[in-house]
């Protein structure tokens, strides 16, 4: 998949002999810089440098991850979700136009899309389970403790609101900054810091950690 969506941004287009000469343009893109910025990454990969677009997915693919299984909570929609959200960036990476705005928050949009259909498509879906990356030497009782701890939290996130879990996700799941986030929400950065502050309140009191 992924290659076959490279192959597409690299494949050279049919020139029309009775057509006037083209500008004579360079044969293969300028390569991004090692310290490329991730909005300098998009628009070499746009100009068809697919070794930009592979280090921004390197860049992008951990928070996109994270982000969207703090959402979904179950790891197989997870990955599921992130594969089409790399799909559908590589398929609209020819229209991208920067206007002001990151590409890092124009990338979280679609992901941000992708899990809103999700969820309404299975609103049954189950939580994703910590458990299973456990590395199995923990005792019984200690695994059993683990459990209570994790449904717990699993059910106090679930009594945020959309907009309280949506903040939290993308503050510390995805790592973004307030601003990043408010970019990406449409909301002020100031108004993303309080329903980050109200959601970890909120969890503090539900966990009984006030």
């Amino acid at each position: 998949m992924r290659q076959r969506s490279l192959d597409l941004l690299a494949r050279p287009r049919t020139v029309d002999p009775a057509a006037p000469p083209a500008v004579p343009v360079a044969a293969t893109p300028q390569a991004a810089a090692p310290d490329a910025t991730i909005d300098e990454l998009a628009l070499a990969a746009q100009a068809g440098d697919i070794e930009a677009l592979g280090r921004l997915y390197d860049e992008l693919v951990v928070p996109i991850y994270r982000y969207i299984a703090l959402r979904v909570r179950r790891r197989e929609d997870a990955e599921d979700i992130t594969q089409l959200v790399f799909e559908r960036i590589v398929g609209a990476l020819p229209r991208y136009r920067p206007s002001g705005r990151p590409f890092q928050a124009w990338a979280y949009r679609i992901a941000r899309n992708a899990v809103i259909d999700h969820l309404r498509r299975d609103r049954s879906h189950e939580p994703l389970d910590p458990l299973r990356d456990r590395v199995g030497d923990e005792s019984p009782e200690a695994m059993s403790m683990l459990g209570e701890e994790i449904r717990e939290l699993r059910d106090a996130i679930r009594d945020l609101t959309p907009d309280q879990q949506e903040a939290l996700s993308l503050r510390f799941a995805a790592g973004l900054s307030a601003e990043e986030a408010a970019v990406i929400m449409g909301r002020r950065a100031g108004t993303v810091r309080g329903l980050t502050f109200r959601a970890i309140a909120a969890l503090r009191r539900r966990m009984g950690d006030v």
